[in-house]
């Protein structure tokens, strides 16, 4: 075979640090704007971004030239540092480490798109935690709980899901 072919669709999901709810109206699109931009320059697509004030959701068209873990590298890191470059927080802003990223096939993309579109809707409904613990169940991840994101009202790790 000639060429490499391939249809990878990834769904990213990763919170602010200490899960704090600092991606405010004001900051959002100007942060998803720049978060795009990356994951363009990096020879990606990105087919949609939506998030919530505490987390950020990403579909993206992954070309497999770079390694995921990279991009979400690249993403966090450069975003963080042009929000602090940029002074539009009060206080330092950052990402938590680690994330999850869960992949679709292509017919799936209209309803993966929607359901990043349709945040605010879905968390008066589920909270973050619930709602990751849900697409760690979905996707069948085997994950420890002392390992998951840090949750603001913990300084224990989180033993499941309940309301925050």
């Amino acid at each position: 075979m000639a060429n490499t072919y391939t249809q990878i669709h990834i769904h990213l999901v990763f919170a602010v640090a200490d899960r704090a709810s600092l991606i405010h109206s004001g900051v959002k699109d100007g942060l998803y704007k720049y978060m795009t931009g990356v994951v363009q320059r990096r020879g990606h697509k990105l087919l949609a971004i939506n998030g919530m004030p505490d987390h950020v959701h990403l579909l993206i068209g992954l070309r497999p030239e770079m390694a995921l873990s990279s991009l979400v590298r690249d993403v966090k890191a450069f975003s963080a540092k042009h929000v602090n470059d940029e002074h539009w927080m009060r206080n330092r802003f950052g990402w938590q480490v680690g994330y999850g990223a869960f992949s679709y096939s292509k017919t799936q993309i209209p309803s993966v798109i929607r359901y990043i579109e349709r945040r605010e809707q879905h968390h008066r409904v589920l909270t973050f935690r619930e709602e990751y613990l849900e697409l760690l169940k979905r996707f069948e991840v085997e994950y420890d709980p002392n390992y998951l994101f840090r949750w603001i009202d913990d300084d224990v790790a989180d033993s499941g899901p309940a309301r925050s």
